[in-house]
Parts: C-alpha cells; sequence; structure tokens
C-alpha cells in the first residue's frame, strides 16, 4: 500500500514531503519530496494531510470509558441542568435496572463545586443511582444509593477516604477516593458481556483519534472499577484486540510485597500474547487536588492545615519500589500533589541505591504541582514525566476549584512541564481518559499554547481559549508530539516496532486531514484512518 501526496511527521519536529509504503505488517520504505513513487496494489491519496506513526497513549482507562459510553455519559456536555436531563432521560429508558450508573461530572458546574443528592433525588428517586466524576476520584450518589449502602451521619471515613458531609455532619451525597469502596457492591461489576462490549467500544474511539497503543492505568481489582483483565484476555482469544496494551496491574495498598509472586504470575502468562504486555505495575501515592486528597509540601490554601491525604508512606513506597524494581517491573506512578511526586522521586532514588540504575523506565504520572527543587531530578534518576496535557489550562474547574487551593506561589509550579523537559527528562503523554477526551491532538495543542481547545465542550469560558496557563511551561510542537509517539512507544516498551516512520517499523499508522504544522488545526483536524499491523482498524465515514 502507498500512502504519498502529503505530509510525513518524522519525529523531533521535522515534517516532509514524501511517501510511505507498507508490505504486509511492516514499513517497507519512506522516500521524501520528488522520489519517484513505488508500485503499489493501493493507492492510498493523503490529500494533503499528515501521515503519523500511530499514536501510543500511556495513561488512559478505556474498561471504565467504555462503561460510560453504554451507560449515563455526561462527556458531550457541561452544565448541571444537562446532567439532570441525561440522568432522567436514561432513567425513563431504563425502567427496570435496579441501579443506574455512568459518570463524567464536573464539580465546578455546581455550587460549592461539589453536586449533592438532593440534586439527583429530584429526577430519580426510587433506587440507587450512582456516577462517577469525570476524574474518577469520586462518585455522585442520590439518597437512595447512601440508603442501600448503610451511610449515615455516623459512618467513619473509611482510610484513604472521605465522605462529604453538610454543617450538621450528615453524608451530602458525594464520595472520594477510598470511600468509594463503601458502594462498591452497588455498581458490581457488570455481566461479561456488556464489559467486553465496553471495551471494544472504547478501542474503536480510540482508533478513531488515532491512537494504536495504550497503557491501561489500572488493571486489578479496584475501586476505579471492574478488573479489566479478564476482558482483555477475552478480546485477544477471539482475535478482537486490535491494539497494543500494556496492563499496568493494580497494587493493592491493604497488602504487602508478597503480591509481587502474583503479580508475575501475570506477567509470566501474558507473555504468550502478542497483544497484552503485563510488565507495568500501578501505584497510587496520592488523589486530587480538588477533593482535598493530593499529598502536599505545604497546607492546602485556606484550610485548617489539611496536607491532603498521602496513600502510601514514603518508607512503605520505598520497600514496594525496590521490590518491584528488583522483579523486572516498570512503576507507573499516580502522584498529583507536590508532597506525592517527590516521595516518588525519593522512593525511585533509593531504588537506585538498592539496585543499581534501572532499565525497567519508571514513569510517574499527572505532576499538576512540582517543587521548584525536585524538577531537576526527573533526569537523575531517570524518571520519565507522565503528563496529563489537557489538564494544563484556565478551565472553571481549574479557576474556580483548583486554584484556590493551591495559593499564589504554588499556582506557579501547577504543571510545569517545560521545567522538567528542559532539565533532560523525557515527557510521555496520557490523556486519563475518561477523566478528558483521548484526542491526542487536542492534548498535542493544548501543550504547545496552554490553552483549552475550542472544540472541546469542557473548555468553558473565554480565558480558557485565549489566556495561557504559565505560556513559559508550553513545549514545543516537536517535543509534545513525541510524547505521543516515539516517547510514548519507549514507555510502552515498544519502541524497536513502533512509534516512528522508518523501513522495517510495523504499520501502524495514522492519517490526518490537515497539516499538523498548523497549531490552530490541531483542534478541528479529524483522522481519516488508523492503521494496526497493515490493517485499517478505523476509517472516517
Amino acid at each position: 500500500m502507498l500512502y504519498t501526496n502529503g505530509l510525513l511527521y518524522l519525529g523531533e519536529g521535522e515534517f516532509r514531503r514524501g511517501h510511505v509504503v507498507t508490505r504486509g505488517t511492516r514499513i517497507d520504505s519512506v522516500a521524501f519530496d520528488h522520489a519517484p513513487l513505488a508500485a503499489a496494489d493501493e493507492v492510498v491519496d493523503l490529500q494533503g494531510g499528515t501521515l503519523l506513526p500511530g499514536f501510543h497513549d500511556a495513561h488512559v482507562h478505556p474498561l471504565t470509558a467504555g462503561l460510560h459510553l453504554l451507560g449515563i455519559d455526561f462527556a458531550s456536555v457541561h452544565d448541571r441542568s444537562e446532567y439532570l436531563r441525561i440522568v432522567a432521560e436514561y432513567a425513563a429508558a431504563h425502567p427496570d435496572a435496579a441501579v443506574l450508573t455512568g459518570g463524567g461530572w464536573f464539580g465546578d458546574v455546581f455550587p460549592g463545586g461539589f453536586p449533592t443528592a438532593r440534586d439527583l433525588d429530584a429526577v430519580v428517586s426510587d433506587r440507587p443511582v450512582v456516577l462517577l466524576s469525570h476524574d474518577a476520584h469520586g462518585v455522585w450518589v442520590n439518597s437512595a444509593a447512601l440508603a442501600a449502602a448503610g451511610i449515615v451521619a455516623t459512618t467513619p471515613d473509611p482510610e484513604g477516604g472521605r465522605i462529604l458531609r453538610d454543617a450538621a455532619g450528615e453524608p451530602t451525597g458525594v464520595l472520594v477516593e477510598g470511600a468509594l469502596s463503601l458502594i462498591s457492591h452497588l455498581r458490581g461489576d457488570p455481566d461479561s458481556a456488556t464489559l467486553i462490549e465496553a471495551l471494544l467500544a472504547a478501542q474503536h474511539r480510540l482508533h478513531s483519534v488515532g491512537v494504536t497503543a495504550w497503557q491501561d492505568a489500572a488493571v486489578g481489582v479496584s475501586d476505579l472499577g471492574p478488573n479489566a483483565l479478564p476482558v482483555y484476555e477475552e478480546l485477544d482469544r477471539r482475535g478482537l484486540l486490535t491494539g497494543r496494551v500494556v496492563t499496568a496491574l493494580w497494587w493493592d495498598r491493604g497488602r504487602g510485597l508478597e503480591q509481587i509472586a502474583e503479580l508475575e504470575a501475570i506477567r509470566d502468562r501474558l507473555r504468550g500474547s502478542t497483544r497484552l504486555d503485563g510488565g507495568t505495575v500501578k501505584v497510587m501515592v496520592d488523589g486530587m487536588v480538588e477533593n482535598h486528597t493530593a499529598a502536599m509540601l505545604e497546607p492546602l490554601t485556606g484550610t485548617d492545615g489539611d496536607h491532603g491525604i498521602t496513600f502510601i508512606a514514603p518508607e512503605d513506597l520505598q520497600r514496594l519500589s525496590i521490590g518491584l524494581d528488583a522483579a523486572g517491573f516498570q512503576i507507573h506512578f499516580h502522584a498529583v500533589g507536590d508532597a506525592a511526586v517527590r516521595s516518588c522521586l525519593d522512593a525511585l532514588e533509593a531504588t537506585r541505591v538498592a539496585n543499581g540504575v534501572s532499565a525497567h523506565r519508571h514513569h510517574i504520572a499527572h505532576l499538576d504541582v512540582v517543587d521548584a527543587a525536585d524538577a531537576p531530578r526527573f533526569a537523575e534518576v531517570d524518571a520519565t514525566a507522565n503528563v496529563t496535557a489537557l489538564w494544563a489550562r484556565t478551565d472553571e474547574e481549574i479557576v474556580t476549584r483548583k486554584l484556590p487551593l493551591l495559593g499564589e506561589q504554588r499556582a506557579r509550579r501547577h504543571f510545569p512541564f517545560a521545567d522538567i523537559a528542559n532539565s533532560g527528562a523525557r515527557i510521555v503523554g496520557g490523556s486519563d481518559w475518561p477523566v478528558t477526551d483521548p484526542n491526542p491532538l487536542w492534548s498535542v495543542r493544548t501543550a504547545v499554547t496552554r490553552t483549552g481547545v475550542p472544540e472541546d465542550p469542557h473548555a468553558i469560558g473565554t480565558a480558557v481559549l485565549t489566556e495561557p496557563l504559565l505560556s513559559e511551561q508550553a513545549l514545543p510542537l516537536g517535543v509534545a508530539l513525541d510524547a505521543y509517539l516515539s516517547n510514548a512507544a519507549y514507555i510502552n516498551r515498544l519502541e524497536t516496532s513502533t512509534g516512528a516512520l522508518r523501513a522495517g517499523m510495523l504499520a501502524d499508522l495514522v492519517w490526518v486531514d490537515r497539516d499538523l504544522r498548523e497549531i490552530d488545526a490541531l483542534g478541528s483536524a479529524r483522522v481519516r484512518r488508523t492503521v494496526v499491523g497493515g490493517e485499517t482498524v478505523y476509517e472516517a465515514d
């Protein structure tokens, strides 16, 4: 197959006109400018668009996202009344559903930053409603759900979680972090057919935005949702898994190093697959700023000494990191607050002392707040920064709920991508979908401009589109693109076969309909075709 009449993205910000020939599963040749066209069975006219290697998403939650697509899904709206309309319509369409589930709500559309059970009771009062927040760190429930779970004023906050309460101590209808476990039995796990349908729907959505490989950031039994591992394995067995998937196996914070043997058994089992890789472990170190669950070096502004929540004590994090590294696992840390980031860097430093220089490509995800002293340490301990670039903008959620908690000084350390990159560290990109949209081009545009994407329904207000969030932390286009291409392929242990347009590489390709050197075009650009191993897995209508 010959791809011609367009731009080729070659990495490190370089674009050239040229053509690519694929043969079977691999790229056969790459030629530039006016080189003679090779003979081919089929010619794809790129029509002046751009051909790139397939995108990698280094942090995503496809099964949860797919379940949202099948259930109550708020992804297309950003308004309290619209949320309630969608819930009411879904309830009317599913009268026999014992529990209504879904999610994607943003707190900034509610007075005080959080919804209440009373809001939901107005539209559904006869059965439990359980809705994950867009960030998956909280749930919004109605009074029927609180009653079914037995959550009352005297119910204590579980370890690592909080029940939000009113002035009288009564639960308001929002549970965050570890408190999600109190209602997990209400959500239950959907049946296997629904889980398969959900993961297939998510896979299709990822392919539709050019993603050909991803790291699933929470695979295992957790409060975040059903265990995706058996679903992936079933799709792989049936030949329906078209993406290349690294499963970040869930670290159970309630257990110790004895679980490493179980993780090794899963890794060994998956070695028989050409689509699944079990060599990564996901470790949650803290939560998020807006819920007061990010671990902070100094108290959150406007609180009575609230430092957030640290899920894993620093000494325990060092111990488990040394153990996982010694067992040959890559560690995928979740760290939002500056104290959590420092704890991860300290753990990797201790791992180097104990085990020597690691070859396992550890990475730290999100990095909302990084202390100035810690930015250079990423390169020093070879920690890759796994950034969620679409968050680096002045949207209403950040302006009204997050920045007031950070205060002026910490707000200057908000998503310091350029500082980390300029210190010599590797940057990779993840969407965290369904937290935010999975389109890599939207994330690239935001990383370059530090403003919102006009096409994003959650980029609300003029400021998000015109006022950059710390413009000095913007990344060059090449660095931002490579975060979803060659660098993410490296993190996914696929850099020898994907992430670049070179002869001999796997024919994982994405054709975009625009010249991607035009930054303003990144929001409206559409994927025309996505190819994995020479097979078309998505084609636009």
